[in-house]
Formats: C-alpha cells, sequence, structure tokens
C-alpha cells in the first residue's frame, strides 16, 4: 500500500469515488474513509454510484455518519475526471461504466479481470473498509470519531461480526479503529439491520428453499435489494443443515445470486461462476460470492427455470469438488 502515491496521482484533478452498484455498508464505509483521506490532504472528491440507496439502514447509516454520496447521473463526470473505485473493480457485473477515467482502486474481492490502473491496492480481506482504515493507520492521519465509526461498521456488516473472511488486518484494523468511533452507535446499528418489510423476503426464501446434502438453495420470486439478498443468504447459512447457501431473486434486469459456504472444499466463487457459466456471471471469496443473470438469457417458464439452476449448482458442486 502506497499511500503517498495515490494522492500524487489524484492531486490537481477532479475526483469521483464510485462504489459497486446499489452500495452495501462496506462500500459506503470505504468511500466515506477514503474521501475523508484524500479531503486531510488536500484533494477534494465526490462519492457516487449506480443504483438505489433506499433501504432504510443504508439511509439510517447516511444520516447517522453524514455521509453525502450521489446517483453518478446527478453529477457532472467528465471523461477526462478521475475515478477511484472502492469496494469493486472495473469489468465487474456490479459496476457500471461511468464518465471518467478509472485511474484507482482498493477493493478486497479477487481479479476478475487485469485492469491497467495507475493505482490499485487489492487484497483479499474480510472487509474494504479495514484496507481503508490502513490508510489512516499506516500514514498517521488523524481520524474522526465518526469516520472511525463508520469504516468499524463496513467491518462488522461485511465480517458478520468476524464470523466471515476474517483475516489478521480485520482485526488490527478493527483494534486500531476501537480508540476512535463511538462503539455503542455500531454496536447498536449493526444490531438493527433487519427491516419490518425485509421480513417478506425472509419467508419468501424460507417457503422456497431446497435443501440437498447441507446445500441450501432458496428462490425468492419478486425485487429486492442485493444487500437484503445477501443477508438472507447469511441467514440461510446458519441452518444446521446448511454449509451452503444460495438465495437468488428478481431483478428488473434479471436475477440476483448471492452465495455462502462454510465447506472446507467448497470455494462460493468457483461455484457459482461455474454454475451460470453460459447463462450469466458471477465470482468472489472462497466463503461469499455473488452473480447474475441477464433477462436475455432467463427462461420464460419459472417452475423450469427454478429446476434448471438447481440442477445448475448441484452439477456445479459435483465438478468444483472432484
Amino acid at each position: 500500500m502506497e499511500w503517498k502515491r495515490l494522492l500524487e496521482i489524484l492531486d490537481g484533478h477532479k475526483v469521483f469515488i464510485q462504489t459497486h452498484n446499489f452500495p452495501d455498508p462496506d462500500a459506503i464505509a470505504s468511500a466515506f474513509g477514503m474521501q475523508k483521506f484524500l479531503k486531510y490532504h488536500g484533494i477534494e472528491s465526490a462519492i457516487c454510484y449506480n443504483g438505489n440507496v433506499d433501504k432504510i439502514s443504508i439511509v439510517k447509516m447516511l444520516d447517522n455518519f453524514h455521509i453525502e454520496m450521489h446517483p453518478y447521473n446527478e453529477l457532472e463526470i467528465k471523461e477526462t475526471d478521475y475515478v477511484l473505485l472502492v469496494d469493486g473493480q472495473k469489468y465487474n457485473a456490479n459496476l457500471t461504466d461511468i464518465p471518467g477515467d478509472e485511474v484507482a482502486c482498493i477493493d478486497h474481492h479477487p481479479i476478475v479481470k487485469e485492469c491497467d490502473y495507475l493505482y490499485q491496492d487489492i487484497r483479499m480481506v474480510g472487509a474494504c473498509a479495514s484496507l481503508v482504515a490502513e490508510y489512516f493507520c499506516e500514514s498517521k492521519t488523524p481520524i474522526d470519531e465518526n469516520t472511525a465509526s463508520a469504516l468499524m461498521y463496513g467491518i462488522r456488516m461485511d465480517t458478520d461480526s468476524f464470523g466471515r473472511g476474517v483475516t489478521r488486518l480485520d482485526i488490527q484494523m478493527f483494534e486500531y479503529l476501537f480508540s476512535y468511533a463511538k462503539v455503542s452507535l455500531v454496536d447498536r446499528m449493526v444490531n438493527d439491520n433487519i427491516e419490518l418489510a425485509d421480513l417478506r423476503a425472509y419467508g419468501a426464501a424460507i417457503e422456497n428453499i431446497q435443501i440437498y446434502e447441507k446445500t441450501g438453495i432458496a428462490y425468492i420470486p419478486f425485487d429486492c435489494q442485493d444487500a437484503l439478498v445477501a443477508m438472507i443468504s447469511d441467514f440461510i447459512l446458519k441452518l444446521d443443515a446448511v454449509t451452503v447457501s444460495v438465495v437468488y431473486a428478481e431483478k428488473d434486469g434479471g436475477l440476483k445470486f448471492s452465495v455462502r459456504s462454510e465447506e472446507e472444499n467448497v470455494h462460493a466463487g468457483n461455484l457459482v461462476s461455474c454454475a451460470l457459466a453460459g447463462i450469466g456471471q458471477g465470482g468472489g471469496h472462497f466463503d461469499m460470492a455473488g452473480g447474475f443473470v441477464p433477462k436475455e438469457s432467463r427462461i420464460k417458464e419459472k417452475d423450469v427455470e427454478n429446476k434448471v439452476i438447481y440442477q445448475r449448482f448441484m452439477g456445479a458442486l459435483e465438478t468444483i469438488t472432484t
């Protein structure tokens, strides 16, 4: 991590910090933290995204931490402006190609396609917020309570309170932030992240779940946000009969998938990539991953489509574990 190099690249340019589409707490916290880091070093920036952030828990996050972010099409972004990608990578299905030059990337997901960034910091850790926190720590940049709290919340949410994908850096940065953050606020937000309206999606997943040899596959037959699909996949994984969970839901442009694994021989990213090969795309970490099937690849008969998806994931499990 060469934080001085990043500052040299961005200095003197109009900078936009872009998250992945439909940003979750880790993406928002990471973008906010990087915005504060750059501002301390004399570089102004704006946070942008594509999709919606109307989930009540996300709105609360923006309010509690005083975070300002905008849909990219509401901003005047020119092709010559510099874009710093945070918690996402160029060419990924969940990141819109906006105007501007993607010169830098800070992310914790596996590299799907090599890109010629001027600066990149891509490391496999539990939360992107841990990488951003390290910029403050290593550079001895002062961090205020609000920024520290937001980053701590991002780490807690993306590691499922240190129950998923956690690394030594996540623990070290949590300890670093602990001295500056308002821990009581973070605890309250982590505990209050399920909304009453979410229960309909949880109920649909429970009603439709199929379990075969500790793999649970659940379909949500209506549109719900990416973050909620991921939360329900985490929930399904907590069943004692499930060690691999696959949850997918309707989206305007197709089907959104969230995959979780606690099996030593099942890589979630490889599983979703293999299962959706030829009809969509997917990938991610060993224990958490996502995918998408566009509408043009879908089968009109819903019962048939669900059966095909089930067969694809069962076949993919055999392929990647043999």
